[in-house]
C-alpha cells in the first residue's frame, strides 16, 4: 500500500500564508511540530479529510527550505509524504536504484525516510509507515476532529520538470508515481507547482486559487 498523506509548502513568512490558506479553504491548524526545529524550521499543519497540508518556514540560515526559496525565487511546494505499509522493503528497492536516504526517523508510532531529491527529482519525497495504519503522528494527537467545508481530501499534486517524461519514468521506476502528474517547468524550474483538492461542493469543481507559489485546483 502507498497513498499520499501530506503535502508541504515552503514560505518565507509562515503565519500570513497559513492564515490565508485557512480562510480560503476553511482549514484550521491542528498542530505545530517542535520537531521540525531539527531542520531549522517552524511549521503549521492543517487537516484535509485524513490528509494534511503543511507550511514550513526557515528560522535559521542555511536550511534546505531556505535554499529552495532562493532557487525558485519565492514560496512554493516543498515535499510530498506518502504512507506505506512496507517501509523496509521499499527502502531496499529504492537503494537498488541508487536512491539515498537523507533523514531517518524511527518512533513507536511512525517511521519515516526522507529521500534525496537529486535521486528522485522534483521534490523531497518521504515514505512513512504509521502504527496503527491511518494514524499520523506528524499531525499531533488531536487532528481527527478537524473538518473543512471546502475540501474533503488531497486528490494529488503537480510536479514541474525540465523533462517531464524522464521524471515521470523515474518516479514510476521507483514505485512513487501515485497521486502525481508532471508538467513542463517554467522559469522557476523543477518543483511542486500544483495541488488538487477534492471539492465538497461539486458546483465549485474547477475553481483555481494561487497561494504560496502553488496553483490550488478544486476537483
Amino acid at each position: 500500500m502507498i497513498r499520499l498523506r501530506q503535502i508541504a509548502l515552503v514560505a518565507a513568512d509562515l503565519d500570513p500564508v497559513v492564515e490565508t490558506l485557512c480562510s480560503t479553504f476553511d482549514l484550521s491548524v491542528c498542530f505545530r511540530d517542535p520537531g521540525v526545529g531539527e531542520f531549522g524550521l517552524h511549521n503549521a499543519l492543517m487537516v484535509i479529510g485524513d490528509q494534511f497540508l503543511e507550511v514550513v518556514s526557515p528560522t535559521a540560515p542555511g536550511t534546505t527550505a531556505g535554499r529552495l526559496l532562493d532557487k525558485r525565487d519565492g514560496d512554493g511546494g516543498y515535499m510530498a509524504i506518502y504512507e506505506v505499509d512496507d517501509l523496509d522493503a521499499r527502502i531496499d528497492r529504492l537503494a537498488e536504484h541508487g536512491v539515498r536516504v537523507v533523514w531517518a526517523g524511527d518512533f513507536s508510532t511512525i517511521r519515516g525516510r526522507h529521500l534525496h531529491p537529486r535521486d528522485v527529482g522534483g521534490a523531497i519525497v518521504s515514505i512513512d509507515e504509521a502504527t496503527p495504519p491511518g494514524s499520523w503522528t506528524w499531525a499531533g494527537p488531536d487532528w481527527a476532529p478537524h473538518r473543512s467545508s471546502v475540501a474533503s481530501g488531497i486528490a494529488g499534486f503537480t510536479v514541474a520538470a525540465t523533462d517531464p517524461q524522464a521524471m515521470s519514468a523515474r518516479w514510476s521506476t521507483l514505485d512513487l508515481d501515485v497521486s502525481v502528474r508532471f508538467t513542463e517547468a517554467g522559469e522557476r524550474g523543477d518543483g511542486i507547482d500544483g495541488v488538487d483538492l477534492v471539492s465538497v461542493d461539486r458546483s465549485r469543481t474547477g475553481e483555481v486559487v494561487e497561494l504560496c507559489g502553488v496553483t490550488f485546483t478544486l476537483v
